[in-house]
């Protein structure tokens, strides 16, 4: 069957051919008597959303309107209480008609802006490594896609340096995130300061993705909400996902300058409806009444984070500590290039060796060839029992 120049551009995703993996060995572990799978390679919290909220999408799902489509001006309710979070959170007033969206997701809505800004052939600048949405959406828009390679000798910040003018006056997008994923580097805001002005001078959408906005562990989180120029040139994506434990509600926003919100909007309109009132309650319960539960469990994801790197250190391998929570960015064992394995490979053997899933680094982009994302999602238990684990099956291939 024919199928699209996009389709195999895109391939089959990383997070997809991890789960093959992980399915393959839940289903050869009965027979096998292998370990039991400890899957750390999705930033799928196991910690729990506060009660209040699920307890406002519980009273919300009889009413017949949760059941319903929900077009546009129905999703009024929840914009406000974003305008709202947004003056709390960060002392910037936000029209809740013109300049904010829901979204399922802050992958969907990174993913459809190319749609809605790019021509075919438009230049758009990304990381390298990045989220993968970041590069999907430029690709299904048929943009010529421009890399900004990271480095871990600089801190994976992004060399501005290397863009001359003329680079920057061909750009139409540049998508990126702070804190970042997958290396875990929270930023600062003197960079988005930086970018969104060079953005506006040189009339470049800056788009920024921001879901771990609340969950930093070192230093404080950036928002392009506080860069002079967003209202004319910028949007940020925030999702619940990651700091209220949402994320298989797919509940998110975008907050930007009003004509991009416009645009993202009308590729929705015929893209997809909005999520079910109900839905909608609990992300409004969560804005209001719980802003604070992020900040809850950043002391969790401390521990863990430091628990983990003691047992790598007592097995004699070196992980840089991260400046956010959810992740470590681990580089591929020694062992593993005697091997002659790359991190795709390396990810797939220790798996099979140890029951511990990874997600290879060169899934984010060749600039995250060679390192592993660890997603510090279970209790610390069973995060030292996968060090352990990995431990050990690097010691026998060693």
């Amino acid at each position: 069957m024919h199928t699209s120049r996009r389709l195999a551009a895109l391939g089959s995703g990383v997070f997809a051919r991890s789960d093959a993996r992980k399915q393959a060995y839940r289903d050869r572990s009965p027979t096998t008597g292998s370990l039991g799978l400890i899957d750390l390679s999705l930033g799928s919290s196991d910690l729990q959303p506060p009660s209040g909220v699920l307890c406002a999408m519980r009273d919300a799902i009889p009413a017949p309107s949760s059941s319903a489509y929900c077009l546009q001006a129905a999703t009024a309710p929840f914009r406000e209480a974003v305008a709202d979070w947004c003056q709390r959170r960060f002392g910037v007033t936000v029209d809740p008609e013109h300049e904010v969206q829901l979204l399922v997701g802050s992958q969907e809505g990174t993913a459809h802006l190319p749609l809605a800004v790019l021509n075919p052939g438009d230049p758009a600048l990304l990381l390298d490594p990045c989220y993968p949405s970041h590069r999907g959406g430029l690709l299904l828009a048929d943009a010529d896609v421009i890399p900004l390679r990271l480095q871990a000798a600089h801190g994976w910040r992004p060399p501005l340096k290397e863009l001359s003018a003329s680079v920057w006056d061909r750009l139409k997008l540049f998508v990126f995130g702070y804190p970042h994923n997958p290396t875990a580097c929270v930023g600062d805001q003197e960079l988005l300061d930086q970018i969104m002005h060079l953005g506006e001078r040189h009339k470049v959408v800056i788009a920024h993705d921001n879901p771990y906005v609340d969950l930093a562990l070192e230093g404080q989180a950036p928002s392009l909400l506080h860069s002079p120029g967003w209202r004319e040139w910028g949007v940020e994506f925030f999702s619940l996902s990651k700091g209220w434990c949402l994320g298989g509600f797919r509940l998110a926003f975008a907050v930007g300058a009003s004509p991009l919100i416009a645009a993202l909007r009308q590729v929705k309109a015929v893209v997809d409806f909005n999520q079910s009132l109900a839905l909608q309650q609990a992300a409004i319960t969560a804005l209001r009444d719980f802003a604070d539960w992020p900040a809850t469990l950043r002391e969790t994801y401390r521990q863990r984070r430091d628990r983990v790197l003691a047992g790598f250190a007592m097995r004699s391998w070196s992980v840089p500590k991260p400046d956010m929570a959810l992740y470590l960015w681990v580089p591929c064992p020694e062992a593993a290039a005697a091997h002659g394995w790359k991190d795709e490979r390396c990810a797939a053997e220790l798996l099979q060796r140890s029951g511990v899933a990874l997600t290879p680094g060169s899934g984010f982009g060749q600039g995250g060839e060679g390192w592993l994302r660890m997603a510090l999602v279970r209790p610390s238990s069973e995060l030292e029992a996968a060090v352990s684990r990995l431990a050990d099956a690097v010691d026998a291939l060693a």
